[in-house]
């Protein structure tokens, strides 16, 4: 059985199409629908507590303790810098132990419903922190994994099937903030506080992670890849040494850094200086991953047939504008209407329409980013690859703290301009990076 793809060139100013067939094995198709289910479902659950604890429970953190913006920004800081250094070790073990990716997604939820509920019963500050840096490591424990699974998967449709996985995470970027809002708002008829939410997420993270494990029982895999630590590290900077690779790597930390210090500053505006309730700061949140839910597997198949740059450059460059006109939307006229019992209010229509906008690039754009990158690497060593674009998180992993400390010396919104502008810098230095071009 093959697949077919269809590429265009130009020959003598005509455009001419030519389909070539490429085989796909007994073992690369058994199983593989089974697969990417298993992994989105798993996308979505993870994303559901990062979203929960990002967009509603981090800020009701800063509300009831009174800390100031740079030590809440460090909160956010002290999960990316073990997120981005976990992810480099789950890279290798990805590569390893390839017919073990289901043990290895057990292992990241379980971790993370731990990790949640230590942070729930943190009595201080700094015990807050401690327990953040667990946070950071259960959720990178997952990406490599489950990417490079879809990748050895779908040779065929990589940037699509990568793209559906990024769709679970917006469809958990959806209900997280709406579930987490309404937990602690008591829309439940009982109010939970942050504290009792954290503590009682420990349960449904450990008993999601069993399934998913089970579920990924039976599944043909690849044969493993890496041999050993030193033959990891080894493919790792072979990776490095290629331009297209170092400039993709830079450019995801840009992005990072931006896209960071917005969204950990985005819902403390929101609720101090425009007094919107937590639970309406879910439900906004929410409706901004809607519009991913919808993007990401269209951006995915656009950058697999116009190419990854094509669709990188411009799309990065719109994020980080977006980011920007935030600061300078009017939010004088707010919109206020209801749904059921709950009164929703909105900064602005202006304000709603570029936040919704932004929801269109907001994790779509990180898809297609790794999917380069598994074309830069020519399909070596699959998990190296994500970890090595997860990985690139940790260069911008102060962002929110950095964030923190002018939001101190300004205005929350002033977090808007500056991610805004880190985004901007990583689309222009994008537009200077050579791409391969890969016909599919």
């Amino acid at each position: 059985m093959c697949y077919y793809s269809l590429w265009t060139f130009f020959n003598g100013g005509n455009i001419v199409a030519q389909a070539r067939a490429v085989p796909l094995s007994d073992e690369i198709r058994r199983g593989r629908n089974r697969l990417a289910v298993t992994v989105v479902l798993g996308h979505a659950i993870k994303h559901i507590y990062n979203s929960g604890l990002r967009s509603v429970l981090l800020t009701a953190i800063k509300d009831d303790t009174g800390i100031t913006a740079a030590q809440y920004g460090l909160l956010s800081t002290s999960g990316q810098v073990t997120s981005g250094a976990t992810t480099m070790v789950a890279g290798y073990l990805g590569d390893r132990f390839a017919n073990r990716s289901g043990v290895m997604l057990l292992i990241s939820l379980s971790m993370m419903g731990i990790s949640y509920f230590l942070l729930g019963v943190a009595p201080n500050y700094w015990l807050m922190l401690a327990a953040m840096l667990l946070v950071g490591i259960g959720p990178s424990l997952y990406h490599s994994p489950a990417i490079a699974s879809l990748s050895r998967k779908f040779p065929d449709k990589r940037s699509f099937a990568i793209s559906w996985h990024g769709t679970g995470g917006s469809v958990g970027e959806f209900v997280g903030p709406i579930l987490t809002g309404a937990l602690i708002s008591g829309t439940y008829l009982v109010a939970f506080t942050w504290r009792d939410a954290l503590q009682i997420s420990a349960g449904p993270a450990l008993i999601f992670g069993l399934l998913i494990y089970l579920m990924m029982r039976g599944i043909p895999t690849a044969s493993v890849e890496t041999e050993s630590l030193r033959d990891y590290f080894s493919k790792l900077f072979a990776l490095l040494r290629r331009r297209g690779m170092q400039m993709l790597v830079l450019t995801t930390a840009l992005r990072s850094m931006g896209q960071g210090a917005m969204m950990a500053f985005l819902p403390v505006y929101l609720l101090e200086d425009q007094g919107i309730s937590f639970v309406v700061i879910g439900l906004f949140l929410s409706s901004i991953q809607f519009v991913g839910i919808l993007a990401q597997p269209t951006m995915g198949w656009l950058a697999d047939r116009l190419g990854h740059k094509t669709v990188l450059v411009p799309c990065t460059a719109a994020l980080g504008l977006l980011m920007i006109a935030l600061k300078f939307s009017p939010t004088d006229a707010p919109l206020i209407f209801d749904i059921v019992v709950i009164e929703i209010t909105v900064p602005g229509i202006q304000f709603g329409i570029i936040a919704l906008a932004m929801g269109a690039f907001l994790y779509a754009l990180h898809a297609i980013y790794i999917a380069a990158a598994m074309d830069v690497a020519q399909g070596e060593a699959q998990s190296t690859v994500v970890s090595l674009i997860y990985g690139a998180s940790l260069l911008g992993a102060f962002s929110p703290f950095i964030a923190g400390v002018i939001v101190d010396f300004g205005s929350n919104s002033d977090a808007f301009v500056y991610g805004g502008a880190a985004v901007i810098g990583a689309a222009v230095l994008l537009g200077l990076t050579r791409l391969p071009k890969v016909d599919r």
